[in-house]
Protein backbone atom coordinates (compact mmCIF):
# COMPACT_ATOMS: atom_id res chain seq x y z
CA UNK A 1 0.00 0.00 0.00
CA UNK A 2 1.69 3.50 -1.01
CA UNK A 3 1.05 5.91 1.89
CA UNK A 4 0.79 10.04 0.56
CA UNK A 5 3.55 11.89 2.26
CA UNK A 6 1.38 14.35 4.46
CA UNK A 7 1.14 17.93 3.39
CA UNK A 8 1.00 21.11 5.47
CA UNK A 9 0.19 24.18 4.46
CA UNK A 10 1.73 26.89 6.38
CA UNK A 11 1.39 30.68 7.30
CA UNK A 12 3.66 33.06 8.70
CA UNK A 13 6.43 30.52 7.36
CA UNK A 14 9.04 33.03 7.39
CA UNK A 15 9.74 33.67 11.09
CA UNK A 16 9.12 32.47 14.66
CA UNK A 17 6.66 30.30 15.29
CA UNK A 18 5.26 29.81 11.73
CA UNK A 19 9.06 28.93 10.62
CA UNK A 20 9.52 26.59 13.40
CA UNK A 21 6.58 24.71 12.81
CA UNK A 22 8.03 24.36 9.34
CA UNK A 23 11.26 23.01 10.34
CA UNK A 24 9.74 20.49 12.50
CA UNK A 25 7.12 18.84 9.75
CA UNK A 26 10.00 18.83 7.18
CA UNK A 27 11.93 16.74 9.73
CA UNK A 28 8.90 14.58 10.07
CA UNK A 29 9.11 13.94 6.86
CA UNK A 30 6.12 15.97 5.40
CA UNK A 31 5.73 17.88 2.43
CA UNK A 32 5.44 21.82 3.41
CA UNK A 33 4.21 24.80 1.45
CA UNK A 34 4.94 28.19 3.42
CA UNK A 35 3.01 31.28 2.77
CA UNK A 36 4.75 34.55 4.01
CA UNK A 37 5.69 38.39 2.60
CA UNK A 38 8.90 37.31 2.32
CA UNK A 39 11.05 33.74 1.07
CA UNK A 40 11.61 31.42 4.25
CA UNK A 41 15.13 30.72 4.62
CA UNK A 42 14.23 27.01 4.00
CA UNK A 43 16.33 25.25 1.33
CA UNK A 44 14.85 21.67 1.18
CA UNK A 45 13.44 19.69 -1.20
CA UNK A 46 10.08 19.47 0.07
CA UNK A 47 9.83 22.74 0.82
CA UNK A 48 7.47 25.37 -1.86
CA UNK A 49 7.23 28.89 -0.62
CA UNK A 50 4.55 30.85 -1.82
CA UNK A 51 4.39 35.03 -1.29
CA UNK A 52 1.35 36.58 0.21
CA UNK A 53 0.68 39.84 1.87
CA UNK A 54 -2.34 38.97 4.15
CA UNK A 55 -3.39 42.53 4.51
CA UNK A 56 -4.77 42.01 0.91
CA UNK A 57 -7.30 39.36 2.15
CA UNK A 58 -9.35 39.30 -1.18
CA UNK A 59 -6.34 37.33 -2.20
CA UNK A 60 -5.62 34.59 -0.13
CA UNK A 61 -8.56 32.32 -2.08
CA UNK A 62 -6.78 32.62 -5.32
CA UNK A 63 -3.13 32.14 -3.40
CA UNK A 64 -4.26 28.77 -2.78
CA UNK A 65 -6.61 27.73 -5.14
CA UNK A 66 -3.85 25.21 -6.44
CA UNK A 67 -3.47 23.74 -3.49
CA UNK A 68 -4.66 20.84 -2.05
CA UNK A 69 -2.94 20.13 1.41
CA UNK A 70 -3.83 17.42 4.22
CA UNK A 71 -2.80 20.14 7.17
CA UNK A 72 -3.21 23.77 7.25
CA UNK A 73 -1.70 25.54 9.71
CA UNK A 74 -2.23 29.48 10.30
CA UNK A 75 0.94 30.79 12.48
CA UNK A 76 1.22 34.29 11.07
CA UNK A 77 0.80 36.66 13.43
CA UNK A 78 1.62 40.63 14.49
CA UNK A 79 0.98 41.82 17.85
CA UNK A 80 -0.30 45.96 18.40
CA UNK A 81 -1.20 46.92 22.16
CA UNK A 82 -3.05 49.97 23.24
CA UNK A 83 -4.72 50.50 26.25
CA UNK A 84 -8.64 51.77 26.53
CA UNK A 85 -9.11 55.35 25.79
CA UNK A 86 -5.96 55.35 23.46
CA UNK A 87 -6.78 52.42 21.50
CA UNK A 88 -5.68 52.12 17.49
CA UNK A 89 -8.60 50.81 15.99
CA UNK A 90 -6.42 50.59 12.41
CA UNK A 91 -4.18 48.32 14.38
CA UNK A 92 -7.24 46.32 15.83
CA UNK A 93 -8.53 45.60 12.37
CA UNK A 94 -5.43 44.98 10.52
CA UNK A 95 -4.93 42.50 13.80
CA UNK A 96 -8.51 41.24 13.15
CA UNK A 97 -7.64 40.72 9.37
CA UNK A 98 -4.54 38.61 9.71
CA UNK A 99 -5.66 36.20 12.69
CA UNK A 100 -9.05 36.19 11.95
CA UNK A 101 -10.44 36.85 8.53
CA UNK A 102 -7.24 34.96 6.79
CA UNK A 103 -7.98 32.26 9.02
CA UNK A 104 -11.74 31.89 7.68
CA UNK A 105 -10.71 32.22 4.38
CA UNK A 106 -8.02 30.13 4.01
CA UNK A 107 -10.59 27.22 5.88
CA UNK A 108 -13.01 28.75 3.76
CA UNK A 109 -11.19 27.72 0.97
CA UNK A 110 -8.94 24.84 1.38
CA UNK A 111 -11.45 22.72 4.13
CA UNK A 112 -13.48 21.46 1.25
CA UNK A 113 -10.23 20.02 -0.11
CA UNK A 114 -8.77 18.52 3.29
CA UNK A 115 -9.13 14.56 3.51
CA UNK A 116 -10.30 12.41 5.91
CA UNK A 117 -7.84 12.55 8.67
CA UNK A 118 -7.29 16.14 7.72
CA UNK A 119 -5.81 18.68 10.26
CA UNK A 120 -6.36 22.47 11.07
CA UNK A 121 -4.38 23.99 13.41
CA UNK A 122 -4.31 27.64 14.27
CA UNK A 123 -1.91 29.39 16.57
CA UNK A 124 -3.56 31.53 19.00
CA UNK A 125 -2.58 32.82 22.80
CA UNK A 126 -2.65 32.95 25.94
CA UNK A 127 -3.91 36.29 26.27
CA UNK A 128 -7.55 35.15 24.46
CA UNK A 129 -8.43 34.89 28.09
CA UNK A 130 -7.99 38.40 28.21
CA UNK A 131 -5.03 41.07 29.58
CA UNK A 132 -4.37 44.71 29.51
CA UNK A 133 -3.02 46.55 26.84
CA UNK A 134 -3.51 43.95 24.35
CA UNK A 135 -7.62 43.76 24.59
CA UNK A 136 -7.33 44.01 20.60
CA UNK A 137 -5.13 41.24 20.14
CA UNK A 138 -6.73 39.07 22.85
CA UNK A 139 -10.07 39.68 21.23
CA UNK A 140 -8.70 38.12 17.82
CA UNK A 141 -7.27 35.39 19.14
CA UNK A 142 -10.40 34.50 21.24
CA UNK A 143 -12.11 34.35 17.90
CA UNK A 144 -9.67 31.73 16.82
CA UNK A 145 -11.23 29.52 19.29
CA UNK A 146 -15.03 30.30 18.53
CA UNK A 147 -14.12 29.50 14.91
CA UNK A 148 -11.84 26.70 15.52
CA UNK A 149 -14.96 25.21 17.67
CA UNK A 150 -17.51 26.02 15.54
CA UNK A 151 -16.16 24.22 12.68
CA UNK A 152 -14.55 21.42 14.80
CA UNK A 153 -18.33 20.24 14.92
CA UNK A 154 -18.89 20.95 11.37
CA UNK A 155 -16.10 18.77 10.06
CA UNK A 156 -15.94 16.18 12.58
CA UNK A 157 -17.80 13.32 10.78
CA UNK A 158 -15.21 13.71 8.36
CA UNK A 159 -12.74 12.61 10.37
CA UNK A 160 -11.08 16.46 10.22
CA UNK A 161 -10.07 17.90 13.40
CA UNK A 162 -9.78 21.62 14.10
CA UNK A 163 -7.76 23.02 17.34
CA UNK A 164 -5.68 26.14 18.46
CA UNK A 165 -2.45 25.73 19.98
CA UNK A 166 -2.49 28.79 22.65
CA UNK A 167 1.40 30.02 23.97
CA UNK A 168 2.41 32.63 26.07
CA UNK A 169 4.96 34.86 25.48
CA UNK A 170 7.31 33.21 23.24
CA UNK A 171 10.94 33.89 22.18
CA UNK A 172 10.28 35.63 18.72
CA UNK A 173 10.98 38.52 16.94
CA UNK A 174 7.58 39.59 17.93
CA UNK A 175 9.04 39.44 21.65
CA UNK A 176 11.07 42.20 21.16
CA UNK A 177 9.52 44.28 18.82
CA UNK A 178 9.58 48.15 20.26
CA UNK A 179 6.02 49.07 19.39
CA UNK A 180 4.77 47.12 22.52
CA UNK A 181 7.70 48.80 25.00
CA UNK A 182 4.93 49.72 27.52
CA UNK A 183 3.07 46.88 27.83
CA UNK A 184 6.06 44.36 28.51
CA UNK A 185 5.80 40.48 28.23
CA UNK A 186 5.20 38.30 31.48
CA UNK A 187 8.26 36.10 32.49
CA UNK A 188 6.14 32.40 32.76
CA UNK A 189 6.86 31.13 36.37
CA UNK A 190 8.97 28.37 34.66
CA UNK A 191 11.20 31.35 34.75
CA UNK A 192 12.17 31.42 30.87
CA UNK A 193 9.58 32.40 27.77
CA UNK A 194 8.18 29.96 25.54
CA UNK A 195 10.73 28.13 23.16
CA UNK A 196 9.44 27.87 19.66
CA UNK A 197 9.77 24.78 19.18
CA UNK A 198 7.97 23.75 21.92
CA UNK A 199 4.78 25.08 19.92
CA UNK A 200 5.87 23.63 16.64
CA UNK A 201 6.05 20.21 18.90
CA UNK A 202 2.37 20.34 20.06
CA UNK A 203 1.37 21.44 16.46
CA UNK A 204 2.85 18.44 14.81
CA UNK A 205 0.94 16.01 18.08
CA UNK A 206 -2.35 17.94 16.46
CA UNK A 207 -1.40 16.88 13.45
CA UNK A 208 -0.37 13.11 14.30
CA UNK A 209 -2.89 10.31 13.66
CA UNK A 210 -2.81 9.76 16.87
CA UNK A 211 -4.74 12.94 17.27
CA UNK A 212 -7.67 12.00 15.59
CA UNK A 213 -9.94 12.16 18.81
CA UNK A 214 -8.69 15.62 19.73
CA UNK A 215 -10.61 18.63 18.26
CA UNK A 216 -12.46 22.11 18.89
CA UNK A 217 -9.76 22.16 21.60
CA UNK A 218 -7.07 24.74 22.80
CA UNK A 219 -3.75 23.48 24.17
CA UNK A 220 -2.32 26.41 26.46
CA UNK A 221 1.22 26.36 26.68
CA UNK A 222 2.22 28.73 28.86
CA UNK A 223 5.03 27.53 31.40
CA UNK A 224 2.04 28.22 34.35
CA UNK A 225 1.38 31.79 33.32
CA UNK A 226 -2.87 30.79 33.63
CA UNK A 227 -2.11 28.50 36.68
Amino acid sequence: MVHMRPHALVTGASSGIGAAIVERLLRDGWRVTGISRRAGLFEHPAFDHVSLDFADVGAIADAVAGIAPTALVHAAGMLRVGHLGSLDHEAGAAMWRLHVDAAERLANALAPRLPKGGRIVFIGSRTASGASGRGQYAATKAALIALARSWAIELAPRGVTVNVVAPAATETPMLKDPSRADVAPKLPPIGRYIRPEEVAGAVAFLLSAEAAAITGQQLVICGGSSL
